[in-house]
């Protein structure tokens, strides 16, 4: 059970963030074309009981304890949608009164129309909403979500959450070049994004390798483009997110099994994956090279960088997979 907290690693969103990891592989409601971890082996958007809550608290307490370094937020950003674990309010509430940090979630937003879901998010400090397209085609597009799930009833279900929220919403939107990048489709989510209460939206695009192999951020234009049209709309609450987190993450305990959990969310740069052992006393190219060797990790090029990231075994669980999909593909 050690990978159900990690870090603390660096957020561009949140600082520093210690990591619950309350979902495991890969159990999401979305099959996104750049998802980091890869794509979604059970497609689902049941609730259910995924660990014990006091096991999921005590793992972090475990991580809190044996941190040295600064905690900004105590973040839900699991291996799939955190809002699939029916004892996610319990958890969160039972965190922050343990260990008085603020608690964060990072959620894809898609079970948002949920009474259920929306109660438990109320437990949280801050919440930040995926919200990667406006238009139906083209949510289904980049997002690849389970066929039950409806646009227009997320749409619903974030506007009614933000009216009740009293808390900090952030907003992210991945931008794929030649997918959700066209004028209307950014005029589409700044408008809808307009009308709902959030304190800050951010424009971001793959920085790390992309579950297919085809997708690309977003190019310089592009992002001048969408940054312009979401400050007209939005004013000063817009931010570009483009860059990486730097180098500064932290192991606790075992430095190669913290790693390893570190990798399972949170691809890595191998040169930052080098300094981090090295600052744990490890020899790096040693490490690397046995995790490598023993098929733990594998090794990724993307954009003129190599990456980290561990390696996901299927469970055969039942469930909707990636391929189950209708609509056209793009990948090549």
């Amino acid at each position: 059970m050690s990978d159900l907290a990690f870090g603390p690693v660096p957020s561009r969103r949140l600082g520093r963030s210690l990591g619950v990891n309350n979902i495991p592989a890969k159990y999401c409601t979305y099959s996104c074309v750049y998802c980091q971890i890869g794509r979604t082996i059970n497609l689902t958007v049941e609730r259910r009981r995924f660990y014990d809550p006091e096991k999921v608290v005590e793992n972090v307490l475990k991580a809190v304890e044996a941190s040295s370094s600064k905690i900004d937020y105590i973040t839900f950003v699991p291996d799939g949608e955190p809002t699939l674990d029916e004892n996610l309010g319990q958890e969160a509430s039972m965190i922050k009164s343990e260990t008085g940090y603020p608690t964060a979630i990072l959620t894809n937003s898609s079970l948002i129309f949920m009474e259920s879901v929306r109660k438990d998010l109320m437990n949280f400090d801050l919440v930040s909403f995926k919200f990667d397209a406006d238009s139906e085609r083209t949510w289904r597009r980049i997002n690849r979500p389970h066929p039950s799930l409806k646009l227009e009833d997320i749409k619903s279900g974030i506007r009614t959450f933000s009216k009740q929220f009293p808390g900090k919403i952030l907003v992210e939107v991945m931008l794929v070049k030649d997918v959700n990048t066209g004028i209307e489709e950014i005029r589409g989510i700044a408008d809808f994004l307009s009308k709902i209460n959030l304190d800050k939206v951010f424009i971001a695009v793959p920085t790390r390798p992309p579950a297919e192999k085809w997708v690309e951020p977003a190019g310089e234009e592009q992002l001048v483009q969408a940054h312009e049209i979401f400050e007209e709309t939005l004013g000063h609450r817009v931010e570009l997110l483009t860059g990486y987190e730097g180098p500064d993450f932290n192991l606790i305990k075992d430095p190669v099994e913290s790693l390893l959990a570190i990798l399972a969310v949170h691809p890595m740069r191998i040169d930052y994956a080098y300094h981090t052992l090295k600052k744990s006393g490890l020899n790096p190219e040693k490490t690397i090279s046995d995790l490598l060797r023993s098929g733990k990790i594998q090794k990724i090029e993307y954009r003129e960088n190599q990456f980290l990231i561990r390696k996901l075994v299927k469970d055969g669980a039942a469930g909707i997979r990636t391929q189950d999909l209708a609509g056209p593909s793009r990948e090549s």
